[in-house]
């Protein structure tokens, strides 16, 4: 973990609700994909965790959703803006297990952190596969820039708007058949309807309100077969073994 100050270096609008952030400064902290920051907002008493959708030497970049008043403030920073930021947090993604044919699958604000972990896989020549899931199709992003890196994307949505119609695990069943590995990120009742549906291993990411983001406070504990297990530091991602519903 590391506490640096950063600057905004981008804030767009990618999608309905959802924001593309770019901060400068030092990432030397950030290592893996599926890791996040910790971002101090003025007026605001908690940080904000957004998972880290990229990131170069001198760069973070983030896709956060407007869904309460921090984020709705966030969505007002402009380029200039100077944010106090915790890097290099969560355990992230380990690719070393994927396979040769991984399958990623991401529900809405889930997405993000795939990102990195799909480039990763790519330079590891792997054969990657991404389902990525939205309600609609003007809540679509990411996914030209998933079809850029080689990735074989395919959308759903909710409604039928873009992609195949339903939900993620419908394209698992109908469009997946011989994957090595899963990795998914996204809310709750999407990770355990992929566990259900996964015939391999995998590696799930979590989501979960969070006070110090490093461990300390121990409000975002989770119990596992294993024990109790802190979603900020021993996760947020959890191997499918683990977990318990």
């Amino acid at each position: 973990m590391k506490k640096s100050f950063f600057t905004v270096a981008g804030n767009r609008l990618l999608a309905e609700n959802t924001y593309e952030m770019v901060l400068r400064g030092d990432s030397s902290a950030v290592k893996k994909p599926g890791q996040f920051v910790h971002i101090a907002l003025d007026g605001f008493y908690l940080r904000r965790p957004i998972s880290v959708c990229d990131w170069s030497e001198h760069s973070i970049t983030m896709i956060y959703k407007t869904v309460g008043k921090g984020t709705a403030y966030m969505a007002g920073l402009e380029e200039g803006d100077r944010l106090e930021v915790l890097t290099g947090l969560g355990n992230g993604f380990d690719s070393k297990k994927s396979g040769n044919k991984p399958l990623l699958i991401g529900g809405g604000a889930g997405i993000p952190p795939l990102y990195a972990l799909a480039k990763k896989l790519m330079q590891e020549q792997k054969q990657v596969f991404a389902i990525l899931g939205f309600n609609r199709v003007d809540e679509v992003f990411y996914a030209e820039e998933f079809a850029s890196l080689g990735v074989n994307v395919i959308i759903t949505t909710v409604d039928g708007s873009v992609g195949r119609k339903g939900f993620v695990t419908d394209a698992m069943e109908i469009d997946m058949a011989d994957y090595t590995y899963t990795y998914s990120c996204g809310p709750e009742p999407m990770l355990k309807a992929v566990y259900e549906k996964a015939v391999s291993d995998g590696q799930y990411s979590f989501e979960e309100r969070m006070g110090c983001g490093f461990g300390a406070c121990m409000g975002c504990a989770c119990q596992t077969k294993y024990g109790s297990k802190r979603i900020c530091r021993e996760g947020p991602v959890l191997e499918k073994e683990e977990i318990v519903w």
